[in-house]
């Protein structure tokens, strides 16, 4: 099985998600124009020495190899969404080659006295180009100090000029790099802030559609089967529960996770909101690692779910999450019969783990705490303490 090597930290985009285009794209055209530019310098450069080389069939060789090299580099980067890295690294190999050969074709006095241009001279400088863009402000630095590193082998010595060129390169790669890098991450935060403009326009869309048919229905059925009562008023209660459960899902915020794996809690938590069940959340994101989010989703529908079956007929329940800066805080408090002292203790004696393993267990592996405040019909309370986004850094 082949297929194109992705980079640390690179997302995998299976048969069904295409690569988009690379939005450091005038980057790869720059990178190829400075490769053909140098590469009629060089060439100009063994020309004019072609007189004075130790061995020049070899430095036209040399040329002819970077020619050769220049077309396939060209066709190869200005192609969408096919540039691999084991071909970056077999780019610096055959440039770094063509530096080596200089030994060869240049006199020794050439190399230390005379300091003449190495064969291939400026023309090294687009793998720098082709590493920074490729992979940011690491890649830039390492080609540029490999480049500067085989300067420094084949000269066979180490003088200020030839440390200019290193901080050169290096200092080049690196700007290239942060500037490739700059350019992805701003077209990943455009292409999310699309996304959250459209799922808003469109949860606008149906809330409107809603609100005129859907909910309209179920209210106009609440009230109606109160009036009549018996069976009716059960139909009635059922209309109310779905047209809060309609309302919270409308007005909760569109689902979305940030590059770095992060996500706003908020969303998951508003869903659960029932004319039984009231979700209070802050204004303003709440960002968790997008594992815990999920885990704190659960977590409530647990709770909620318990409510439902063990605090009694009628029992409601409140949702409350706090942002406290380097945690998060959720409340999950009913009033209804509450729990027996000892009753989870019993519990868990007995091979019924629910409680320790679906609520304490998961909030342990978050990094987290959990307290239980309860007593007969004093109804129950769960307070969730776990780590945000900032503060498991």
């Amino acid at each position: 099985m082949t297929g194109r090597v992705r980079l640390p930290g690179e997302r995998y985009r299976g048969p069904d998600r295409p690569e988009p285009k690379d939005p450091a794209a005038p980057l790869w055209r720059s990178a190829v124009l400075l490769r053909i530019i140098t590469f009629f310098f060089a060439a100009g450069v063994v020309f004019n020495h072609r007189d004075e080389y130790a061995n020049a069939a070899l430095g036209w060789v040399t040329v002819g190899v970077m020619a050769l090299w220049t077309v396939i580099t060209t066709v190869y980067y200005l192609r969408e969404n096919a540039r691999a890295v084991w071909f970056m690294f077999l780019d610096l190999a055959v440039c770094t080659g063509c530096m080596t050969i200089s030994r060869v074709v240049l006199t020794h006095e050439q190399l230390t006295e005379l300091a003449v241009p190495l064969v291939p001279t400026v023309w090294v400088t687009a793998v720098v180009a082709v590493g920074a863009v490729r992979a940011g402000l690491t890649g830039g630095t390492v080609f540029g100090l490999v480049v500067a590193l085989f300067n420094y082998g084949v000269r066979g010595y180490i003088d200020t000029d030839l440390t200019r060129d290193l901080v050169l390169l290096v200092g080049i790669g690196a700007v290239l790099g942060l500037a490739a890098t700059t350019s992805r991450q701003s077209a990943e935060r455009l292409a999310k802030a699309l996304r959250v403009e459209a799922a808003t326009a469109e949860r606008e869309r149906l809330a409107r559609t809603i609100h005129d048919s859907v909910l309209q229905v179920l209210a106009r059925v609440r009230k109606r089967g109160r009036e009549l009562g018996g069976e009716a008023a059960e139909l009635a209660e059922l209309a109310g529960r779905q047209e809060v459960a309609l309302r919270a899902l409308v007005s909760a915020a569109p689902l979305e996770s940030t590059e770095d794996g992060t996500a706003d809690l908020r969303p998951r938590l508003q869903v659960l909101a029932t004319d039984r069940f009231q979700v209070s959340v802050p204004a303003t994101a709440v960002m968790v690692t997008e594992a815990a989010a999920g885990e704190l989703a659960y977590l409530v529908q647990e709770a909620l779910r318990n409510v439902e079956r063990h605090a009694g007929r009628g029992a409601r329940a409140w949702v409350l999450l706090e942002d406290l800066g380097n945690e998060v805080v959720l409340s999950i408090r009913d009033d209804g019969v509450g729990i027996p002292a000892g009753r989870i203790n019993a519990a868990e004696v007995e091979g019924r783990m629910g409680i320790a393993r679906s609520i304490r267990g998961r909030v342990s592996d978050l990094g987290g705490t959990i307290t239980l405040e309860t007593a007969p019909d004093s109804g129950t309370e769960w307070e969730i303490r776990v780590p945000t986004a900032k503060g498991a850094r």
